[in-house]
């Protein structure tokens, strides 16, 4: 019996999750937009753009921007929203706006080194050098799931596209 609880101790390494996907009918991730794709992604380029974001990729079917934020002296964090633009009517007139963001989290690490010096003749000789490197590391990772956030997102685009409606495709 000693065995058999050892073995099943040793198969119960893994760690197991719940589920953390439910896929469901919710519009938290995707609109509508009465605009082509290409318009509705230029229009999502410039709401990136109007709230400070970095341009990573800017097509006529996909943008993706990121934007840091340091909350505390010693964390720091990074999101990236990517939107997909694509056709939902046969005319292309009607575009749905796919968006997902990810936020990634930081922590500045400290770790300290010592040195000693050591001589052939004489000996090793233990002397007070010492340093530190800073670094950051990636401490986590989550995609944002908050309707709020996607509302707001969605609203400004709304905004946008008004502007880029008039557009021609040419001067994007």
């Amino acid at each position: 019996m000693g065995v058999a609880s050892l073995l099943a101790a040793c198969g119960s390494g893994v760690k197991t999750f719940p589920l953390q996907e439910k896929f469901g009918s919710t519009a938290t991730y995707s609109r509508l937009f009465d605009a082509s794709a290409e318009q509705t992604c230029e229009a999502s380029r410039r709401a990136l753009l109007s709230q400070g974001y970095i341009i990573n990729t800017a097509r006529a079917d996909l943008v993706e921007g990121q934007k840091s934020f340091q909350p505390e002296a010693e964390s720091h964090l990074q999101m990236v929203i990517r939107v997909v633009c694509a056709p939902e009517s046969a005319d292309g007139k009607i575009s749905l706006g796919f968006v997902t963001a990810l936020q990634d989290s930081y922590q500045l690490k400290k770790s300290n080194n010592s040195a000693s010096l050591g001589v052939g003749a004489i000996g090793s000789v233990s002397l007070p050098f010492t340093s530190s490197n800073e670094s950051m590391i990636k401490v986590g990772s989550v995609t944002i799931s908050s309707d709020e956030f996607y509302d707001s997102f969605f609203d400004l685009v709304s905004r946008y596209l008004a502007t880029v409606d008039d557009l021609p495709l040419s001067a994007k």
